[in-house]
């Protein structure tokens, strides 16, 4: 079965966009292979906000299928990706069912949020970021649940990144 990875640039208080929805907070780090990191995916999961700004931004979604969750976006007016705003859970089981790689789940934190609470989420691998924002688009939104998560992996690199994956336990 598929995993779906939240995998996510989040600064050191815990923020995934600024006040004003941006990212140039970003450093560059030419130690990430971002070709072989997008190589893992075939599916990106994505909040309307997520869509949005990617859509307007890179023009596209780097040859992968782009899965919108949003109440308020027509399908029909987005043709280019699949809006999903009835059931989630349905959803997420034929996604995990079909062939392919890992389902990146992109963003953002909302859907985190949600997906976190239903069960769906695999790992979650935040890249932070060495910047203090104080404010801004937040990694998980309250209210939350409770997720234990154990460490499967960290790497540090030159530019601050430290970078960490968790597997989320499953309640037994």
């Amino acid at each position: 079965m598929r995993r779906i990875r939240y995998q996510v640039a989040c600064s050191l208080d815990g923020y995934i966009a600024d006040i004003n929805g941006g990212t140039g907070w970003i450093v560059e780090e030419p130690g990430i292979d971002f070709a072989e990191l997008f190589d893992q995916f075939d599916t990106l999961l994505m909040g309307r906000l997520t869509y949005e700004g990617l859509a307007e931004s890179s023009g596209g979604f780097w040859g992968k299928r782009a899965v919108v969750f949003s109440r308020t976006l027509r399908p029909e007016e987005h043709p280019a990706v699949t809006v999903v705003s009835g059931d989630v859970d349905a959803a997420i089981a034929e996604l995990r069912a079909m062939p392919g790689k890992d389902i990146w789940l992109f963003g953002g934190g909302e859907l985190f949020r949600s997906l976190l609470a239903a069960g769906h989420v695999d790992t979650v691998e935040p890249a932070i970021i060495p910047a203090l924002l104080g404010g801004g688009r937040p990694f998980l939104p309250p209210p939350a649940p409770l997720s234990m998560l154990t460490l499967t992996a960290h790497r540090v690199f030159p530019s601050g990144i430290v970078w960490l994956e968790y597997t989320v336990q499953r309640p037994s």
